[in-house]
């Protein structure tokens, strides 16, 4: 039988159990860590986004420990529920549907109350779409931004681009497939025609990554019946060259 995973040095100055913040495959389930498919097997419950979703990934790697459902519904009470766990010095595994907790996901309401309580925070790093987009876009990478989803109200959204108007890095946004059309639309007007990328199933068979400019990314969609999953769009950093037009 595995040996049990090494506990952090705070874990021998507390009585209260660990979190473990841990990273899952964001697409073929084989990109996972030996480390996390170990703290998985040895903690006492893994809070899970969606416990159907993270049950493939249990079976697949034979983990029987018990799931607790962990999402955006019922952080605030489950919350509540998990510290007093960890205090009485159990272990939990903090898990997304895909990828590393926190990132665009629920979890930070957790974590944020398991370092006041002073409990043994661990992170287990692993797969995030976000930086497997970045390290393949072929754009910098010594600088960038990550934006998340964008916010779903128009006049909300227009206030977030333009915002974004000035920025030299590079940008790293989530968008749905439904909402992926509107949003390129809407930043030529904000940012101009500049070079982008849409990274779509990564790591599935049908990864794939779009090149192009903004306008590009938007005839090449439009010209698909169907876009499946999370995507995530990269769009170059501001310069002079991308400004868009002025209005005169």
């Amino acid at each position: 039988m595995p040996s049990k995973p090494q506990e952090d040095e705070a874990k021998r100055h507390s009585d209260n159990g660990i979190l473990y913040v841990v990273a899952t495959p964001i697409g073929n389930l084989k990109d996972i860590t030996l480390r996390a498919i170990e703290v998985l097997k040895h903690v006492d419950a893994i809070a899970s986004e969606d416990t159907r979703h993270t049950a493939v990934l249990l079976k697949a790697y034979d983990i029987p420990t018990r799931m607790v459902s962990y999402h955006e519904h019922n952080e605030r009470e489950r919350t509540a529920q998990l510290v007093e766990q960890l205090l009485a010095g159990k272990s939990i595994a903090l898990v997304s549907d895909a990828g590393t907790p926190l990132i665009s996901d629920p979890g930070f309401r957790l974590v944020r109350e398991a370092a006041a309580h002073r409990i043994p925070i661990v992170s287990v790093p692993g797969a995030c779409a976000a930086i497997a987009a970045l390290s393949a876009s072929g754009f910098p990478t010594d600088a960038f931004v990550f934006l998340g989803f964008p916010p779903k109200k128009n006049r909300e959204r227009f206030l977030f681009l333009s915002s974004l108007a000035s920025e030299e890095k590079t940008l790293v946004f989530y968008e749905s497939p439904k909402r992926i059309e509107r949003l390129l639309q809407e930043m030529i007007p904000v940012f101009g025609n500049r070079s982008a990328a849409l990274c779509r199933e990564l790591t599935k068979i049908h990864e794939e990554i779009i090149r192009g400019s903004i306008s590009e990314l938007l005839e090449s969609i439009r010209e698909r019946c169907l876009l499946k999953g999370e995507l995530v769009l990269l769009v170059a950093g501001h310069s002079a060259e991308s400004d868009p037009p002025r209005r005169t």
